[in-house]
């Protein structure tokens, strides 16, 4: 099974992209990503939150992130304490060696029940048998009723506090980041820039036709090329430059999820 946090600073790492980068495509803060990629899960707001983020950044990062998720399941998430109880049958109470309780045998509920009803009907017939006022047989009739209904009710069981409701997974964002891929077709001069990156990605190489170019990632892409010897591959899928972004000069373009737009001069990355 993979390691979780190496998986995810590798692919991060591999892919050239800055953790600051990810936290404003992710919208997840970037303490957050980097305890993900730390495995420390302590500093997370909880479990939830935790599969939550994992899937987010490992979906950024183009990874599987139902394995990862299983993953940490697997490994830091323990059974609650009901599934962790032993099944079994009831203890049954200690017995003598002739095999019957040791403790003496209870009266059965319903005999007391009848006895207390006996009892009360005889107090009822002598007290009407001694001419008592004519209020009092009812009064000890009310009484004997509410002593019987007191009886009879049955316990109440306790309740079991409910299970707290998990808290709301964030809504998924969607993904930013574009895949670009440069192959040349002759010979040409490239210069590549990436958004939250400092150095250039390609920092004014001449390509040729044989030249291995990676396959870059990142929100926004800065490209100046020298001719038109070079195609496009946006997230896998040739892409054809604007016609206002291509002049004697050269090809000046942004390449954004949104698509290829022309790139104002003031805005063309320098690679001297």
């Amino acid at each position: 099974m993979p390691e979780i946090g190496p998986t995810l600073r590798e692919a991060r790492m591999r892919a050239r992209i800055d953790i600051s980068e990810i936290e404003s495509e992710t919208k997840i803060r970037a303490k957050y990503l980097r305890a993900l990629e730390n495995e420390e899960w302590g500093l997370l707001p909880g479990p939830t939150y935790v599969k939550t983020f994992l899937r987010t950044y490992a979906e950024a990062l183009d990874l599987d992130a139902k394995l990862l998720v299983e993953e940490y399941k697997l490994r830091h998430e323990s059974l609650s304490d009901h599934e962790l109880a032993p099944i079994g049958p009831p203890r049954s109470s200690a017995r003598t060696g002739g095999g019957r309780p040791s403790g003496p045998r209870s009266i059965p509920r319903s005999y007391l029940l009848a006895g207390l009803g006996l009892a009360l009907a005889v107090v009822i017939f002598v007290l009407s048998r001694l001419g008592g006022s004519d209020d009092q047989p009812a009064s000890t009739a009310a009484g004997s009723s509410t002593a019987t209904s007191a009886t009879a009710q049955p316990t109440p069981r306790p309740t079991t506090a409910s299970t707290a409701a998990p808290a709301p997974e964030p809504k998924k964002k969607p993904s930013t980041v574009v895949k670009l891929k440069i192959v040349p077709t002759g010979e040409v001069y490239a210069c590549l820039r990436a958004k939250g990156q400092r150095r250039a990605l390609i920092n004014g190489a001449t390509l040729t036709a044989d030249s291995k170019v990676s396959t870059f990632r990142s929100s926004r892409f800065r490209l100046v090329l020298g001719n038109a010897n070079a195609e496009l591959r946006v997230d896998g899928k040739k892409r054809r430059v604007p016609s206002d972004a291509s002049s004697a000069a050269g090809v000046f373009v942004q390449i954004t999820k949104n698509g290829l737009s022309a790139l104002p001069r003031s805005k063309r990355p320098d690679c001297s």
